[in-house]
């Protein structure tokens, strides 16, 4: 509880920012998405035509390959994640060497240790948060797997014609929830960089949270890459 008196009110104002801009982003960008083509409602079209396609194909080997090559982004993540809340929960023991390197930054604002390690743990508590939508990613991804392997032949999709959009909706919807999920443990590794900002000043925490977003939204709904996808579409 002593932290509670230690940081000033401004940390605390920057800190419920943050996390408005986070959480308010993330709400914006589902329901913008509606209005204005994004890279995930771009994307989840092309998982419903591959899923289409697959129906067609057998042996389906293809498929699986590219499912498990899907789900080793998101375990490469996972991995990573690791390593990095070890790295800063091995700070916490150097935090005062750490704080001595900030305070001679000219820009930076002289900082309690306590407050220190604060800002730190809640680097932590953004990169766990980061590791279960990835390991959750993962898990859907397997279950995408075991959809796919369930399907039955393209024999029955020909007697039956009627069920292709059934099965392909399905098997696309939990696709796109698996690829939606990474995106979360993404964008959280994205507001990670934001935080930094906040060892230097409170500041320095608002600008770097809102140039964070705007880099999302440049990236999610005006990149190229979105221009690519949907041409044609």
């Amino acid at each position: 509880m002593k932290i509670l008196s230690i940081l000033p009110w401004a940390d605390w104002l920057v800190l419920a920012f943050f996390m408005t801009m986070w959480i308010g982003y993330a709400q914006f960008a589902s329901r913008w998405s509606l209005k204005r083509p994004s890279i995930l409602a771009a994307t989840n079209r092309f998982r419903l035509r591959w899923i289409k396609v697959s129906l067609s194909r057998d042996p389906r080997v293809l498929d699986g390959i590219i499912t498990q090559t899907l789900s080793n982004t998101p375990a490469f993540f996972s991995s990573t994640t690791i390593l990095i809340i070890g790295g800063l929960l091995a700070l916490m023991g150097t935090t005062d060497k750490a704080a001595e390197l900030v305070r001679e930054i000219p820009f930076s604002q002289a900082t309690p240790i306590l407050v220190f390690e604060f800002k730190i743990l809640v680097m932590i508590a953004i990169f766990v948060y980061a590791f279960f939508r990835f390991s959750w990613s993962m898990r859907q991804y397997t279950f995408v797997a075991l959809m796919i392997g369930a399907l039955p032949s393209p024999e029955f999709f020909a007697a039956q014609p009627d069920k292709e959009d059934d099965y392909a909706l399905r098997v696309s919807a939990m696709t796109g929830l698996a690829a939606e999920t990474f995106n979360d443990g993404l964008r959280a590794y994205y507001f990670s960089f934001a935080v930094m900002g906040w060892f230097f000043s409170p500041l320095a925490f608002v600008l770097t949270s809102v140039l964070i977003v705007a880099i999302l939204y440049n990236r999610e709904f005006r990149s190229d890459v979105l221009g690519v996808l949907n041409d044609g579409n």
